[in-house]
């Protein structure tokens, strides 16, 4: 998957959880979730659900605890599609 669908699509998911718009709107591959959009850990889990959904994947926990940033989101779906 491209980069740019593949952000889009992770921009969709956690467009609802999001604290900070300025920082929502520009997001990139080095957004964290918690640090620059404000998302609490609570909504984190939500997002780590709805990603799982959107990619029909499995997330593991040791994974969860790494899916911090857009870039970390990104390269796990990204190796969870390929496998």
């Amino acid at each position: 998957m491209k980069n740019e669908d593949l952000i889009a699509k992770l921009k969709t998911i956690v467009q609802p959880y999001v604290q900070d718009e300025d920082a929502f709107n520009n997001l990139s591959e080095e957004t964290t979730f918690v640090g620059d959009l404000k998302i609490n850990s609570a909504n984190l889990v939500d997002i780590i659900l709805d990603v799982e959904d959107e990619f029909d994947i499995r997330i593991e926990n040791e994974e969860m605890e790494q899916m911090l940033s857009v870039k970390a989101a990104m390269a796990i779906v990204n190796s969870k599609i390929a496998s």
